[in-house]
């Protein structure tokens, strides 16, 4: 039997490449090194039954460590909940292989997870559960180690231990790496053993690649009375291929065909996998979607999308690089103090000390720790540094909304949040980590000063000024996609100031058609329809413009709303005075923007009243899938606003 699990173990990491090569993206190295316990607990020691998902005495195995998630659909197709190919369609729009578990696409899947730290804590639920309902099954929680970084895990310890869950099993994937490097260098874990053991765990040790020593620790585990127990799974990231091995470069990535090719034949599966098949039913999938969402997108004249005219050409770049370029030129000040969670390379933090080896001890590498680095970041602020933290935006806004608002808004502290990754754009890791409240959650707060800057150029301006220039909490959203350049270092750009652009004409550059004036300056044209957006919507609403004059001779006034937290109301106004209609698109939950506008219309009580409408998410979480089809499939591309407009000006 032992020989059998250790064949589909290693099987399993084939599957498992190959699904993320078909994905084009997602997470090798953590997969590969958990991949052997995944068989042992699937395939042999949990109680789970393929043709009764939901029977009430199965073992519930948690994926507190989500972004492992391949390794867990890989586990359920080879216990029977579904054929193996199914799992091409991992990360693809609307697929229930999402890139971060999701209980309610996928039978199998216990809880949905992806923010770190957060499914022990449901475990612990369930344990409980388990027990006050005199329920004789076992919980078993998969966790990453540079997960125990965040704190929640030792909360969720404390609780295991003092309500003495013995129906609790922690499997702890001990590979040493994390995205920004070592364990042990980013944040020290050592000795987790030691401190689960203080915290009154039973604790054992494994190679988690021994599949002998895997099955006897688990049936020690399940032994355990009065206590929960950890296994400290001893692992390779990267198990099993030589140049993932041991390698944090590939926490992170997938395989491209070459690589996949070598990674096969070194597992000795190259010719016991139907690779083709697999990359068949993805691109069959991936074409009826295609078809799906071009049906959605409504139609004009003439192609209108990015850079498929000769003319027009935009050049696209993430904002997130001006986010590091800012730092990169700001921080010879020895007040600045950048903190990392983590993502430093992808968040762009990292250019702070890039070439710049002096800087380095400016640099505090936080783990995986948003609600204490938000606290530290306090107390740096009130000794004088100029703190700058930055992680997705959903772990820089909400995971600490609690430390943001008491510790930091509360005091004015003079703290820097660069809040990554916003947007639906974030793409295929999914809703966990599309960041779709900031405006409403962070713009809420009391001294805070909230920024969502256009594009790239926008970005490393506003970074620099709010830096240098504005005392207190300040938080800039901004992306990971690339998009359009609107701006130059020469356009107009104050803070608190809206800036009102209009479609001149035809260029051979996208930003050069277009004029922009600060909006305190502007003169109305007598246009119809007033668009307003911010971030990198903006030049989604500009597009539309472009659409609107072309196709139906529509003049548009689009306002540049870069700053939300102050607002520039009186351009906001001049606005509904002026035009007839006034629509909002965001990248970002209905209403974040749209209600502050609609808003400041309100309490302007003007004497006639003009049409309203807004467009953004619709009340929903984010899906997996490529980034601009997203933008197509949530209707919040230049087509669907243009649409918009047309159809509320008829009404």
């Amino acid at each position: 039997m032992e020989k059998q699990l250790i064949a589909k173990a290693n099987l399993m990491r084939g599957y498992n490449l190959v699904a993320l090569n078909c994905a084009g993206s997602g997470h090798s190295g953590g997969t590969l090194s958990i991949m052997d316990v995944a068989a042992a607990l699937y395939l042999q020691v949990a109680k789970i039954d393929p043709k009764n998902p939901d029977w009430e005495n199965r073992d519930r195995i948690v994926w507190s460590a989500g972004h492992k998630c391949p390794a867990l659909y890989i586990s359920l197709a080879m216990s029977g909940f579904f054929p193996i190919e199914e799992t091409a369609l991992l990360r693809k729009i609307d697929s229930k292989f999402q890139g971060h578990p999701h209980w309610l696409k996928l039978k199998g899947v216990e809880v949905s997870t992806g923010s770190l730290g957060q499914g022990f804590g449901l475990a612990v639920g369930m344990a409980l559960a388990a027990k006050l309902n005199k329920q004789k099954h076992k919980v078993y929680v998969i966790t990453g180690d540079g997960e125990w970084d965040e704190g929640s895990m030792w909360e969720s310890a404390m609780e295991a231990a003092n309500f003495k869950l013995d129906n609790l099993i922690v499997c702890i994937d001990r590979n040493g790496l994390q995205i920004d490097g070592e364990t042990e260098k980013v944040m020290k874990l050592d000795s987790l053993a030691e401190k689960l053991k203080s915290f009154g765990f039973r604790v054992y040790s494994a190679n988690g690649h021994k599949m002998t020593g895997i099955l006897q620790v688990f049936k020690k585990a399940k032994a355990v009375k009065g206590k929960p127990t950890a296994i400290i799974f001893k692992t390779i990231k990267g198990k099993g291929v030589s140049f993932m091995e041991n390698a944090a470069a590939w926490h992170g990535k997938a395989p491209n065909d070459e690589e996949l090719a070598r990674a096969l034949k070194e597992l000795g599966l190259e010719k016991k996998i139907d690779v083709k098949a697999f990359k068949a039913k993805a691109a069959g999938y991936q074409k009826k979607m295609d078809k799906l969402i071009n049906k959605m997108m409504p139609k004009f004249n003439h192609n209108y999308w990015w850079n498929s005219q000769e003319k027009m050409k935009a050049m696209m770049e993430p904002t997130r690089f001006g986010f590091g370029r800012a730092l990169a030129k700001s921080g010879a000040d020895e007040r600045v103090v950048c903190l990392g969670l983590d993502i430093s390379e992808s968040v762009q933090i990292s250019k702070f000390y890039d070439g710049f080896p002096e800087r380095k001890q400016r640099f505090l590498s936080m783990g995986i720790a948003e609600q204490s680095a938000t606290a530290a970041a306090g107390g740096l602020a009130r000794e004088g540094k100029l703190p700058v933290l930055s992680t997705y935006g959903v772990f820089c806004s909400q995971r600490n909304a609690d430390q943001m608002r008491t510790s930091i808004c509360y005091g004015n502290l003079n703290v820097l949040f660069g809040g990554a990754h916003g947007g639906i754009s974030v793409g295929p890791d999914g809703a966990t980590h599309q960041a779709l409240e900031e405006i409403s959650v962070v713009g809420i707060l009391p001294n805070m000063t909230l920024v969502v800057p256009a594009d790239s150029v926008e970005t490393e301006r506003l970074t620099e000024y709010l830096l240098f220039k504005v005392k207190g909490p300040k938080y800039i959203r901004f992306a990971r996609e690339a998009t359009a350049i609107v701006s130059s270092k020469n356009t107009p750009l104050l803070l608190g100031k809206a800036n009102v652009i209009r479609f001149r004409r035809e260029a051979e550059i996208f930003m050069e058609a277009f004029e922009t004036i600060l909006g305190e300056k502007y003169k109305s044209e007598k246009e119809r329809v007033t668009i307003v957006s911010c971030g990198p919507e903006l030049a989604e609403a500009m597009r539309a413009a472009w659409i609107l004059k072309q196709e139906y001779g529509l003049e548009t006034r689009v306002i540049n709303l870069h700053t939300i937290k102050p607002l520039d109301k009186e351009t906001i106004i001049k606005a509904a005075k002026e035009t007839k209609l006034v629509v909002t698109a965001e990248e970002h939950q209905k209403g974040g923007l749209g209600n502050l506008v609609a808003g400041v219309i309100m309490e302007a009580n003007l004497s006639k009243a003009i049409k309203f409408k807004m467009i953004g998410i619709e009340d929903r979480f984010g899906e997996s899938g490529n980034s601009w089809e997203l933008m197509k499939w949530f209707g919040l591309s230049a087509e669907f606003i243009a649409q918009k407009v047309v159809k509320s000006l008829k009404e």
